[in-house]
């Protein structure tokens, strides 16, 4: 019965088929109308072509916003442009708030100003102050105008904290209590509202001052006795961030922790809001991408169906760094053109050696970038970290350097040529881990991301070096 159950749903349909499925319907009609010799509107009003346009509504409104956000991403821009078009209004800002940075700007460019200040009456104000560095002046001056009081400084607040900080994650949406209260006040309290805060696991226990005390977790507040005072059963000892901290500090405290919500204060413990475990894990996935675009050289996140000359433009940079220390390692081995007319068999090996290399390397720099992000590495761990890796690598260049030489002697029958290629795999792979464990460090110490551009870097130096190591070792030794 699992079974059958688990290929029922593999079978069925998902969103974006089922979109995909009906705009093609719709497509197929509005051809047909085009390829008419006099067209008219009555097959583009027909009945069949409502039915495509109601049951595509039908649809989208039976939708998640974060689902939409994703069918909106896997499609061209004039599908996108039209499924955008008959999204309801009230859900055009969670939308945006889900889709992609490149997205956003193509959903943004076709949306006018009233609609704009219209998606944003169903946001918060972090939520407003995500979408503000995306918006244009005169429509954020237009939200802040319409804004209550309150909420203006908020998001004010919110956009004054820097994108990588905590304040940037911050939630204004808390529920505050007083310690000197019955846990029964507490409960009436909580039935009058319309809906608790997503994610609330804990209330804040604050003074007259709004400075943080403790906090009376969900849990203890059901199963405790009504009549007991909210401080015999609150937490003392809790988890305080600072707007000012690095996000990354927080991800981390929250995975360590496990938390769902964390409270926000500053340096005189008033409570500000909270960071939750959504907003994290947001971020979290966020960072991960742009670290896997910073691997391979991408400026920013590309649209799949952006225009040719944007994504020109976001590739270019790297593939113009690349392009030059290609350069550089074909000079690397013109310098040893005689050698390599005297031996023929180097040309064939040349490859082994700076492709083990490279993903030796890319490996050590992975490992580093993650380090980095946790926060595991300082500066006197740095130095042990380097021991470390050279040793790793030593023990991998002996035997991948051992096997190799092996087998270039076994198809050779030259005990010299196999040799060298020993030599040459451990020398290389013990540059590629001290590389590989400062070319990250180096970028981190001025400022840069540590993946920026990373596994271009490592592979351009483990190529021209595992170039000039083994044809030099080949040259002294075999020639």
């Amino acid at each position: 019965m699992v079974e059958n159950n688990n290929n029922d749903n593999e079978d069925s349909p998902t969103p974006l088929s089922q979109i995909t499925y009906l705009l093609r319907k719709y497509k197929l009609v509005e051809g047909l109308v085009h390829l008419q010799d006099s067209p008219d509107d009555t097959l583009t009003n027909s009945s069949v072509q409502k039915q495509n346009l109601a049951e595509l509504q039908e649809l989208l409104d039976s939708l998640h916003p974060a689902d939409i956000a994703h069918i909106l991403e896997a499609l061209p821009l004039n599908d996108r442009l039209l499924i955008w078009s008959m999204i309801r209004s009230e859900h055009d800002g969670e939308i945006l708030l889900e889709t992609s940075d490149a997205v956003r700007e193509t959903l943004i460019t076709d949306m006018g100003n009233h609609e704009l200040i219209a998606a944003t009456e169903y946001l918060d104000a972090d939520e407003i102050a995500d979408l503000a560095p995306d918006l244009p002046q005169d429509v954020m001056d237009d939200v802040f105008r319409s804004l209550p009081i309150e909420e203006r400084e908020q998001l004010r607040a919110a956009m004054s904290y820097a994108e990588d900080s905590v304040g940037a994650l911050m939630d204004f949406d808390v529920i505050t209590i007083r310690e000197d209260v019955r846990l029964e006040v507490v409960l009436r309290y909580l039935r009058r509202l319309d809906e608790m805060p997503d994610h609330t696991d804990q209330l804040f226990v604050v003074d007259r001052n709004e400075q943080l005390k403790g906090v009376l977790l969900i849990n203890r507040l059901l199963v405790s006795d009504p009549d007991i005072l909210v401080a015999e059963v609150m937490a003392k000892e809790i988890i305080k961030l600072h707007p000012d901290d690095v996000a990354q500090q927080a991800a981390n405290a929250f995975e360590r922790y496990d938390l769902v919500s964390a409270s926000v204060v500053d340096d005189d413990d008033k409570l500000l809001g909270r960071v939750t475990v959504n907003t994290v894990i947001d971020f979290i996935r966020a960072k991960a991408e742009n670290e896997a675009l910073n691997l391979a050289g991408l400026s920013e996140e590309e649209d799949l169906f952006a225009p040719v000359l944007k994504s020109v433009k976001n590739r270019w940079v790297w593939l113009a760094i690349n392009m030059v220390t290609a350069f550089i390692a074909s000079r690397v081995i013109g310098v040893f053109e005689d050698s390599i007319e005297k031996l023929v068999a180097l040309a064939t090996l040349m490859p082994i050696i700076a492709g083990i290399g490279g993903n030796s390397g890319n490996q050590t720099i992975t490992m580093i970038v993650r380090a980095l992000a946790l926060d595991q590495i300082n500066t006197s761990s740095a130095w042990k970290l380097i021991t470390k890796e050279i040793g790793v690598s030593l023990v991998n260049g002996l035997i991948w350097g051992t096997v190799i030489g092996l087998l270039t002697f076994a198809i050779y029958q030259n005990a010299d040529l196999g040799l060298v290629m020993t030599l040459a795999m451990i020398l290389n792979l013990l540059l590629a881990a001290l590389l590989g464990v400062l070319i990250p460090l180096t970028l981190r110490k001025f400022g840069r991301d540590p993946a920026l551009g990373s596994s271009v870097m490592i592979t351009a130096v483990t190529d021209s070096g595992g170039f000039f190591i083994f044809l030099s070792l080949a040259t002294v030794f075999l020639l």
